[in-house]
């Protein structure tokens, strides 16, 4: 036997509702259609073909008539899943699981379609093979304008990450302007930060600390924290590169990239 295409079937209630979602949002293109049809497909990728049928079409075996598509879960393996994730939620996209990562290197976020289609969008971390032979050295690293993450609450500059360098540490820095407030978060991991200019006051479970430039305080981890920069004023962080973050009354957790 010889495989040369793939394709999923799904029974729907409104076969055109489905057909919008996938061309808008998932780059799937009508291949043919008909009342109560669709075929979609991307063409040029992995992605599986796509065949809508309405439910109650007498094409379906009686039993099938009137079973929909729910329970399923389409998955699609992509790159760029950070992009692809904050692309979606600037289109409107149903996003009904943000953004996550897994302990088994699973990273993925899911969407659902208006007739209850679930479709996952996964990226696989991929593990790092040692290529050293020699006993490591010193490595100097300079941050470049692809290390820098803008937020409407302040700006970090990544130092050293697994991905620049380091194994196990992660540094950056953070600018707050007067007057920025960041959200409340947890982080997973310990945060060791020191105020190099100006101001910081720092709630953490409940507890307000003024931290001024050149002192130097710990956030444990799994803390409710608020960080707030009444003038402008910058620090330095360092935590174990694997920590993340999560916000009260959202699902799942979400990876620092300047971190990484």
């Amino acid at each position: 036997m010889r495989v040369t295409t793939s394709t999923l079937s799904l029974t729907v209630a409104d076969v055109e509702t489905s057909r919008d979602f996938f061309c808008t949002h998932l780059g799937y293109q009508v291949a043919m259609a008909a009342d109560g049809f669709a075929s979609l497909t991307r063409g040029g990728d992995a992605a599986a073909d796509i065949v809508l049928l309405r439910s109650g079409t007498e094409v379906l075996p009686p039993g099938q008539r009137e079973r929909h598509a729910t329970g399923l879960i389409l998955a699609l393996t992509v790159t760029g899943i950070e992009a692809e994730e904050q692309r979606l939620r600037e289109a409107g996209a149903p996003i009904t699981m943000p953004l996550r990562e897994e302990p088994w290197g699973e990273r993925l976020f899911q969407l659902t379609d208006p007739n209850g289609i679930v479709v996952q969008l996964v990226e696989w971390a991929t593990p790092e093979e040692p290529t050293q032979t020699e006993k490591p050295g010193i490595r100097v690293l300079t941050p470049a304008a692809e290390n820098v993450t803008e937020s409407p609450n302040a700006r970090m500059t990544g130092l050293a990450a697994p991905s620049r360098g380091s194994t196990e540490l992660s540094t950056w820095t953070v600018a707050m302007e007067a007057g920025q407030t960041g959200p409340e978060h947890l982080i997973s991991r310990e945060q060791v930060w020191t105020v190099t200019v100006g101001v910081l006051e720092v709630t953490c479970d409940g507890r307000s600390e003024k931290i001024t430039a050149g002192q130097t305080f710990v956030l444990p981890p799994n803390a409710l924290r608020q960080v707030h920069a009444p003038q402008a004023a910058e620090a330095h962080v360092a935590m174990l590169s694997d920590g993340v973050a999560s916000v009260p009354g959202t699902e799942g957790t979400r990876v620092l990239p300047w971190a990484r």
